[in-house]
């Protein structure tokens, strides 16, 4: 499908671009203003709900037939916008629960976890997800489209998914009354074994739990 004809229902709800792009931009935004920290003890929550909404999004690219630009070259966006303030907020905010362990490839035998952070996963959602929406509202919806799908099989649908599972993981030791003990030396910057990891990432989060969703306040 052309820009041409896209952009000819770009306006029409019922459309799937339009449903795709207003998905991401509210995820977009909706993050945004969690990462200001006004209400640190739903930050859990909420970021659980909109990823859980995002991988809907993701979801229904991964479905859909292959999306395939107009134009061979993708036209130049320009400097990104800079995403290490929303990083560090995110650091701060989710401190006592950032680190979590994750297996990238689960159909890789034996594939060793690796350290992950919350914060590094939402604003490497944000960069990707800024890249398409840029490209559509500049009327480029083929090409918004086509980024939005190639990425989320390359790069952001992985993230989001295992983002995803730890934000689930706290909701659910909290909901279930299992309290997990104080992370202790898990660090992103450390090459660990994978028995070290497995040994570390047994003691993860935080000892004490700040409102309904173990979050400290800082």
């Amino acid at each position: 499908m052309s820009d041409a004809t896209l952009n000819a229902v770009k306006e029409d709800p019922d459309d799937f671009s339009v449903q795709i792009a207003d998905q991401i931009e509210s995820f977009i935004l909706a993050v945004t203003a969690v990462s200001k920290g006004d209400d640190p003890d739903s930050a859990v929550p909420y970021l659980l709900l909109e990823i859980s909404q995002l991988c809907l999004a993701g979801g229904r690219l991964g479905a859909h037939e292959d999306i395939l630009p107009a134009d061979r070259y993708e036209p130049d966006l320009g400097p990104e916008p800079d995403v290490d303030d929303l990083r560090e907020r995110f650091a701060q905010l989710l401190e006592p629960i950032d680190v979590y362990s994750e297996v990238f490839d689960p159909y890789e035998p034996r594939k060793a976890p690796v350290a992950c952070r919350i914060s590094d996963d939402l604003a490497d959602l944000v960069t990707d997800l800024r890249h398409g929406l840029a490209h559509y509202t500049a009327g480029r919806t083929t090409e918004a489209m086509w980024w939005w799908q190639f990425s989320y099989f390359s790069n952001w649908g992985s993230t989001a998914s295992a983002c995803l599972r730890a934000l689930q993981s706290l909701v659910a030791h909290v909901r279930l009354d299992q309290p997990l003990a104080e992370l202790d030396g898990l660090d992103t910057d450390e090459d660990l074994s994978e028995d070290a990891l497995a040994e570390q990432a047994g003691q993860v989060m935080a000892e004490e739990i700040a409102g309904p969703l173990g979050l400290r306040t800082v």
